[in-house]
């Protein structure tokens, strides 16, 4: 129970210290903190007190998060979407613009820079999405959020933090008509299932920059994030350029295609699972439309590839998709879903992965690609005759 709360070096935000930790880094401002030397013969009292000096500074933390929350949300839609398999505090807003008009995007570039698994073609797969958004689609330069290791507002770095926030940002206040883009460009990976909502087991989740010290960002919370708050009126697409991402905004369907096109709608419901006796969670929105691109099945990897465009490494989903809505006229997203996929195909054997299993992947691609790009939503719909628009 022994623990301690030190003053953060950076915002004087009051912290939780574990009893053995020398530095602290605070999850609002980033700025490391050194802690005090903890000295294990202390008096009793002592211990008591700073037992409770930690609670109060925990709890302190705890309620100024859902202050903020409360205060940023729409109050016709805070209370409806609260999730009942976990609760996902809103971190403190950095200055983002307030007012966003009716087209608005978060898009998030992690390239993990100087590690062994590092992605070159992440920010550019950013910038290039950008631009499509803007030239093609009308975003408006205020209306785009950037989150890259090359910007130098340290809210825009793609840390775990960073992009929760920017997460409530895109949906905040969103009202009937508005169109929402949500892009991701990084890592993705998969755990253990806790709370019996997969039909696999397993949860699918994104990889921040500070993964491994803050940990992964898990399907169930994006989906609470930006999938629960759509009202009747608001369409949100989110592409999804990672592995194990064919599911990672938890919708309820999943669109399974074959090579001739053919395809139906499998619903994501694992009452008829093994893994969950309980009653199903529902993963729906509240009445808008939510539709996801990912760049492959959830037990496939995506990769970075210069095959599709030359000397530029992009992300294979990613180039395959821009170039599918900059080329195709009158684009459904039945058509988009197959131009997609026969591009990756046809590009299989150019394929480049970075890491410690890339050569048994380079193998496996070179045999035949096993990267397929997803479509999943949160309702059905005839692939094949509806207009796909942002």
């Amino acid at each position: 129970m022994a623990g301690r709360t030190e003053r953060c070096s950076g915002c004087g935000l009051q912290l939780a210290v574990p009893p053995e930790a020398r530095t602290i880094r605070c999850t609002m401002c980033l700025a490391v903190t050194p802690v005090r030397p903890f000295d294990p013969f202390v008096r009793a009292h002592g211990q008591v007190r700073q037992a409770a000096n930690w609670v109060k500074g925990l709890m302190n933390q705890v309620s100024s998060s859902i202050n903020s929350y409360a205060s940023t949300m729409n109050p016709q839609v805070g209370p409806s979407f609260a999730p009942s398999y976990g609760y996902y505090p809103m971190p403190r807003p950095p200055m983002y613009p307030s007012a966003h008009g009716k087209k608005r995007a978060l898009l998030c570039g992690v390239s993990y820079r100087t590690r062994h698994y590092e992605l070159k073609g992440s920010v550019n797969d950013v910038n290039c999405m950008k631009f499509l958004l803007r030239e093609k689609f009308g975003f408006t330069e205020d209306s785009i959020i950037v989150l890259t290791e090359d910007e130098r507002d340290r809210s825009r770095i793609p840390t775990k933090q960073n992009i929760r926030v920017a997460m409530h940002w895109l949906v905040n206040g969103c009202q009937p008509g508005d169109s929402l883009v949500f892009y991701y460009s990084g890592h993705g990976s998969q755990q253990r299932d806790y709370n019996g909502d997969e039909i696999d087991g397993y949860d699918e989740t994104i990889c921040p920059l500070d993964y491994e010290t803050e940990g992964m960002i898990v399907d169930d919370e994006i989906n609470m994030t930006i999938v629960r708050p759509l009202q009747n009126g608001v369409k949100l697409h989110a592409i999804i350029d990672a592995c194990h991402s064919g599911t990672v905004l938890d919708l309820p369907f999943l669109c399974r295609m074959n090579r001739s096109g053919i395809y139906q709608w499998e619903e994501q419901n694992p009452q008829s699972s093994i893994y969950n006796p309980r009653p199903s969670i529902y993963k729906g929105t509240s009445g808008g439309l939510a539709v996801a691109f990912s760049g492959c099945d959830d037990d496939q990897t995506s990769a970075d590839t210069t095959a599709l465009s030359g000397n530029t490494t992009t992300g294979a989903m990613t180039y395959c998709f821009i170039q599918a809505v900059e080329s195709e006229p009158g684009l459904t997203y039945g058509r988009l879903l197959n131009a997609m996929r026969s591009a990756i195909r046809e590009a299989a054997t150019g394929i480049r992965i970075s890491g410690p299993i890339a050569s048994l992947l380079r193998r496996v691609l070179c045999s035949g690609l096993k990267q397929e790009p997803q479509l999943s939503s949160s309702e059905q719909f005839d692939i094949y005759t509806k207009p796909f628009l942002l």
